[in-house]
Order: C-alpha cells, then sequence, then structure tokens
C-alpha cells in the first residue's frame, strides 16, 4: 500500500494543475539523474530532475496480483548525460528507476508511484525510448530449457546435425528415430508424463518395472 502524504492525497483527489511525473534513475555506475515531464528543473531527494531532458511517460501495462507491468518512457536525447556512447557501454543497462508524482509547486509533496528496471533503451530517429519493467518480472523470464515431450531443436541446427534433405519433421521421437535415425540426438523428453498419464490404470501381464512407458 503506498503512503500518500494526506496533503498530496487531497490534490490528486481535486485534479491539481500542478502535479508532474518525475525519474529518478540509478545507473550501473551508481550515478543518479533526474528527468520530469514539468517545463522546469525540480530537486527531488537531492537529484535535480532536467526538464529539457523531454522524457514524457509512455503507454502503461500494469495488472493485478503478480503480474509485473512495464511501462514506457520517451524523450529526446540529452547531449549532456544520455550518450550513445554511455548506451553503447552499457551504463545504461539494468538500471533502477524509481518514478514519482510530484507536486511541482511543493516538490517534497510526492508519492511513489512505482520502482523498476531499465530493460531496454534505444535509438529511435533524433529520440529515445526507453522500456522498463516491474519488480516481478523475473519471475516471467524463462531460465533454461522448458521440458516437453516435444524436440527442441531446429530440424538441422547444431543440435540436431542431420541435413534435412528438404523433409520436415513434426519434432516427435518417433519421427526422429523412424524417419531420420536420430534418436540419439533427440533434444526432447519423450517419456515425460502428460495429461494422459491421469487416467492411466494397471494393466495385466507386461512389465511392472517403473520403466518406459513406450
Amino acid at each position: 500500500m503506498r503512503d500518500i502524504p494526506e496533503e498530496m492525497a487531497a490534490r490528486i483527489e481535486s485534479g491539481a494543475a500542478t502535479l508532474c511525473h518525475a525519474w529518478i534513475v540509478e545507473r550501473v555506475d551508481e550515478a543518479r539523474l533526474g528527468f520530469t515531464d514539468h517545463d522546469r528543473d525540480l530537486s527531488i531527494d537531492g537529484v535535480v530532475c532536467r526538464a529539457a531532458s523531454g522524457w514524457s511517460q509512455g503507454a502503461a501495462e500494469t495488472a493485478e496480483g503478480l503480474a509485473a507491468g512495464s511501462l514506457a518512457v520517451g524523450g529526446v536525447l540529452d547531449d549532456e548525460r544520455i550518450v550513445e556512447t554511455d548506451i553503447a557501454a552499457g551504463l545504461w543497462d539494468r538500471a533502477r528507476v524509481a518514478l514519482w508524482r510530484v507536486d511541482w509547486a511543493r516538490p517534497d509533496l510526492k508519492v511513489l508511484l512505482g520502482r523498476g528496471t531499465l530493460s531496454r533503451i534505444r535509438r529511435e530517429g533524433e529520440g529515445f525510448t526507453a522500456e522498463i519493467n516491474g519488480p516481478l518480472a523475473a519471475l516471467e523470464r524463462v531460465v533454461g530449457r522448458t521440458f516437453g515431450r516435444t524436440c527442441d531443436a531446429a530440424l538441422g541446427d547444431a543440435r540436431c546435425s542431420v541435413d534435412p534433405d528438404g523433409r520436415t519433421c513434426d519434432k516427435r521421437w518417433e519421427t526422429c528415430v523412424q524417419t531420420f535415425g536420430n534418436g540419439v540426438n533427440f533434444q526432447g523428453f519423450p517419456d515425460i508424463p502428460g495429461d494422459d498419464f491421469l487416467t492411466a490404470y494397471p494393466a495385466a501381464g507386461g512389465r511392472h518395472d517403473g520403466g518406459s512407458r513406450r
């Protein structure tokens, strides 16, 4: 739950015309830079938030519960502080960003809207677009391989190693073995239990040693 000063809450509720956004960015080199969509510079927590940067709030995507959410901001490249050499050097990669709603007439009146991590900053013509991920974005990131029955290699790539010779493959174990004779390089897990495992039942006869059901 956000901690909103009563006076700030009242101004937000009334739709006061003195409200603006401010971003404070902490880069990997520990440099702290501030930006605002107000028409004058603001000082927030000792950081000068520059108005001339051209930063403005873009499209935001948020959701209920554990959704990560994302925010895009855009602006014009600031020759002093946002330069392409720094971007190319990775100084902006994974920078931490705090987004504030501020009363520019009373900069001490503010509320933290959220925090995130700069996932990407890219040049677009004369300006740039920065994409910010929410704090739970890491939960959506796929790490390592996904286990499944079908092969996750591309037919003919280094992991597959066969010459497709114009043939196609449906990524099934049976096709890999019978059509290509390449079971040793199959990049899937054909014996992993699927939905049909839930309806399986013991049968008379045969082996019951916990081995493959194929």
